[in-house]
């Protein structure tokens, strides 16, 4: 027996008695809940504990910290942020730019989610063939992913501020420069822009896995029939992905409402408020702000979850309706 096989008996043994007397107190048909215990507790903590915590400052106001000196104020915090006399003019509501976030919010997720799963299909199906320096592609596509959000942030600031490099390349061929983030349109495509280049390479390879488990065979088959690739695409490789697509879908939906690190550090919200989604809607009331709604940012966050169970719920709804579609063939 190796020296490292008895230091391990020697630490579980050291842990015998407590099992035995938990045992003892608890029996044998509850001395699972001895093992989960820990974990439960930690769930608890972090978890359960941060959402009651939540939800009682959602119905509080008030500037002061501690919940005990916090007045009740019942569904007031829902009502600011919710409340307009004309919703499709954002000026006429109590907050406007909890709403203007909301917008900005769905423009952009819809915008990123379309544009990164076609980038994404396309780049899976590329990756997916014979072409040369192909684990190499695939390493360089992927590698945007393990780096910091902090970090994919500056290093496009960089390039995308006044004084970059992309404006050092437009002077240099005669043109003139660009205030790429201090334009609304310009920072908004930006922000576009770079999350889709930080976080493609995760759902390529989520969509490459998905290909390379679709049969050889059948394509085979397909070739035999002499089937042009357009065909194979929307009749074979289409629909044996689907369930991949789904799963990637919702996880891009939730990424995108969830978007935050990579906007706070390269436009900060700005210009105005044209990169301001919910999450830096809720950081800035909640902390950045001279004065400290916790109110109003545990309301939004609230209704940010709500989104956020939706997108959940229409992800198990499609996979069932997908397996059971599945089920009648």
């Amino acid at each position: 027996m190796s020296v490292f096989s008895r230091l391990l008996g020697f630490c579980f043994n050291l842990f015998e008695p407590v099992f035995r007397l938990g045992q003892k107190w608890l029996g044998a048909s509850r001395i699972g809940w001895l093992f989960v215990g820990p974990n439960l507790l930690v769930i608890g903590l972090f978890t359960l504990l941060p959402i009651v915590i939540n939800l009682a400052y959602a119905v509080t106001g008030g500037v002061n910290l501690l919940p005990t000196q916090r007045p009740f104020t019942g569904m007031e915090n829902f009502v600011t942020l919710l409340e307009c006399r004309d919703y499709t003019d954002l000026q006429s509501c109590r907050t406007d730019i909890f709403l203007r976030s909301i917008f900005s919010t769905v423009k952009f997720s819809l915008i990123q989610v379309v544009l990164m799963l076609f980038f994404s299909l396309a780049t899976a199906l590329v990756l997916n063939r014979k072409i040369i320096g192909r684990g190499f592609w695939r390493g360089v596509f992927f590698y945007p992913v393990l780096l910091s959000p902090v970090v994919v942030a500056l290093i496009w600031k960089w390039l995308l501020q006044s004084q970059g490099v992309l404006n050092a390349g437009l002077v240099g061929v005669g043109a003139e420069p660009i205030n790429w983030l201090l334009d609304r349109h310009w920072a908004f495509f930006w922000v576009v822009v770079v999350s889709i280049w930080a976080h493609m390479g995760f759902y390529t390879l989520i969509l490459l896995a998905g290909l390379q488990a679709i049969p050889k065979d059948v394509y085979e088959a397909a070739e035999m029939d002499a089937a042009p690739p357009w065909r194979v695409l929307s009749r074979i490789t289409l629909p044996l992905l689907m369930p991949n697509l789904i799963v990637v879908l919702v996880l891009l939906m939730i990424r995108a409402v969830q978007i935050f690190d990579e906007v706070f550090v390269l436009t900060g919200g700005g210009p105005g408020s044209a990169t301001t989604f919910i999450v830096q809607y809720i950081y800035q009331t909640g902390f950045a702000e001279q004065i400290h709604l916790y109110g109003l940012a545990a309301a939004a966050s609230l209704i940010l979850a709500v989104g956020l169970m939706a997108l959940t719920l229409a992800q198990l709804r499609l996979s069932r309706a997908d397996e059971a579609g599945k089920a009648k063939k």
